[in-house]
């Protein structure tokens, strides 16, 4: 690279003299972008409310069941048609007989969820948080749960007799073991290094068993709560058509016996409704036990 001197003598090179106000053009700024606010994905949907979105398809099967009862598809002698069989509630309605077989109904399946409950969740506190406990617990209780409680119902009559204590029996037995696995996986799916962290902090056993442990297990011990509702419900059934004499199941065997489908259909939509509203309950629960774990609800 080659530089060129001007030779002594030579006048020098004009060069235009800048100042620092050309040198830097101040721009002036003009009005600022409008951002758009960000609004979340779930607001940009059309706002039907969710109460209408949920009995959708309810109502769609009821419009189908009523206009096949109106083509004469299906006969009243097949299934009632809605109208006689929101006739036929009114009516069992009006004479107590429902209510008071509702009232039994509900008594059996809290005492055998009680029952169930506790049982399900001390067996599996005892086998979740002990390694003896899990040796000597958990063996039997998974060979028993594989066992249909269904078909203990003839050993449940010849132990507890006729009357109250092999339904409530029976409804225990169901709940027992969904609560007892769901609680168990609970308790040994906490995160190994949060039990480390407690230690490190300083926290005894019993306080990793109340901080730590247990609100780790409580999604699982709720899952296994609406499990068990199920089967509590399916358990009823059962316990109810064989030597009772009062409760939703009851009026089922009688209306089996004289053909009466309106009556059935009544009683499984008692039971249906009454299965929904315990899902609603624990659900709730979950929204209010479980505020400090948010989850993904859905697009």
């Amino acid at each position: 690279m080659s530089i060129s001197h001007a030779p002594p003598g030579s006048p020098a090179p004009d060069i235009p003299e800048t100042s620092p106000q050309d040198a830097v053009e101040p721009t002036t700024p003009g009005p600022a972008p409008e951002l758009e606010p960000i609004v979340p994905t779930s607001s940009r949907r059309t706002r039907v409310p969710r109460w209408l979105r949920r009995t959708t398809g309810p109502v769609l099967l009821l419009a189908l069941w009523q206009l096949l009862s109106s083509a004469g598809v299906l006969t009243a002698d097949a299934l009632a048609s809605p109208g006689r069989v929101a006739q036929v509630a009114g009516d069992l309605v009006a004479d107590g007989s429902l209510t008071s077989a509702m009232t039994t109904s509900l008594q059996r399946v809290a005492g055998g969820l009680l029952l169930g409950t506790l049982i399900g969740t001390g067996l599996a506190l005892v086998s979740g948080l002990f390694r003896v406990g899990e040796d000597v617990v958990d063996a039997p209780v998974q060979m028993l749960r594989t066992v249909p409680f269904v078909g203990l119902i003839p050993l449940f009559i010849i132990w507890f007799g006729i009357g109250e204590a092999p339904k409530i029996a029976i409804i225990t037995l169901g709940v027992t073991f969904p609560l007892y696995l769901n609680v168990y996986a609970g308790i040994r799916g906490v995160d190994a290094q949060l039990i480390e962290a407690g230690e490190s902090l300083g926290l005894s056993w019993w306080g990793l068993v109340r901080h730590v442990i247990l609100p780790g297990a409580l999604p699982g011990a709720l899952t296994g709560l609406r499990y068990s509702l199920g089967i509590a419900w399916l358990a009823l059934v059962f316990a109810e058509q064989v030597n009772a004499d009062s409760g939703i199941g009851f009026l089922m065997v009688q209306a089996r016996d004289f053909l009466r489908t309106d009556v059935i259909v009544v009683c499984l939509i008692v039971y249906a409704f009454l299965g929904l509203l315990a899902d609603f309950v624990v659900r709730s629960l979950e929204r209010l036990l479980l505020q400090w774990r948010p989850t993904f609800t859905g697009r």
